[in-house]
């Protein structure tokens, strides 16, 4: 059955500055900053922690159902979903607003500078579960407007959807007592180290605790693999090393698309960790879902 993913979609405007940011910012003038980065490449992706996760989805053979919203310059991403074979009856088309975008710039010293503008899925608000629900028995709570994703998962929760909890960078938007009612009604939590962190400090529940609220909680660490974690025990999952490294922006989307198209098709949480760190490196290893270069 279709899995449904709650999240953002955005097209992504990726920047390389072949300098370092260091070289170009005065410490003692911070406060009269006024700076022009000239960038030698760029690339717009289809991007979005829904658009993302669903792409891979796609490629694993999933049926991934998008509950987000588009603007006025959807035209571009329906094609590319309905190139790919994606169902878009569940996303909103906003016709006053442009779609969300990252414009994202990256020195030769990995740092980055990050505009992101929300867009359209501010009203992703308005968007509502109902008519999906018959359709689907997995669903995915990702990154986007933080009301939307409460009304979502109160939604999935009410009409006995299992869900996945993923705050990812919305984490610090929510409130203590916000961030544990939606963890209360997730069966699955995802976090990588740091926001796992940032959910003990909130929440001021440590990972014993966390598991009288969750039935699964998983800890992403980037290049160091994973960490499943149920009341039975922990499971460590490795990477599964690159060939090359293309692009790691999706990566951790992709391994969210593999762990959980892995558990819908009913394999054990070791190998839904496994399918997950695989498609993360696919996604390492290719620039998929790419709109334009130039």
């Amino acid at each position: 059955m279709p899995i449904l993913i709650s999240g953002s979609l955005a097209y992504d405007y990726v920047m390389d500055f072949p300098d370092s940011f260091k070289n170009h910012i005065l410490p003692d003038q911070i406060h009269i900053l006024n700076v022009s980065f000239v960038v030698d490449k760029l690339n717009k992706n289809f991007g979005g922690c829904a658009g993302n996760i669903a792409y891979t989805l796609k490629l694993l053979g999933g049926e991934p159902l998008i509950l987000g919203a588009l603007g006025k310059d959807a035209a571009d991403y329906l094609k590319h979903f309905k190139d790919v074979g994606i169902e878009t009856s569940h996303i909103k088309t906003v016709e006053n607003k442009f779609t969300a975008s990252a414009h994202i710039t990256t020195d030769k010293d990995d740092n980055q500078i990050i505009a992101f503008y929300s867009g359209a899925g501010e009203d992703a608000v308005d968007l509502s579960v109902a008519g999906a629900e018959d359709a689907v028995d997995l669903a995915l709570i990702a990154p986007t407007k933080k009301e939307a994703m409460i009304k979502h998962a109160k939604e999935c929760y009410e009409q006995k959807i299992p869900f996945v909890f993923d705050p990812s960078h919305q984490l610090t938007a929510f409130t203590p007592q916000e961030l544990m009612m939606i963890i209360g009604q997730a069966k699955f939590y995802i976090a990588n180290d740091y926001e796992m962190k940032l959910t003990q400090e909130k929440t001021g529940w440590d990972m014993k605790e966390l598991l009288n609220h969750v039935e699964v909680v998983i800890t992403t660490l980037g290049g160091r693999g994973s960490v499943i974690t149920t009341k039975d025990g922990t499971i460590e999952i490795g990477i599964c090393p690159p060939r090359s490294v293309d692009d790691p922006t999706g990566a951790g989307d992709a391994y969210r698309a593999g762990f959980f198209f892995a558990y819908a098709n009913g394999l054990d949480l070791k190998t839904c960790g496994q399918v997950g760190a695989v498609a993360a490196t696919y996604a390492v290893e290719n620039t998929i879902a790419r709109l334009k270069e130039s």
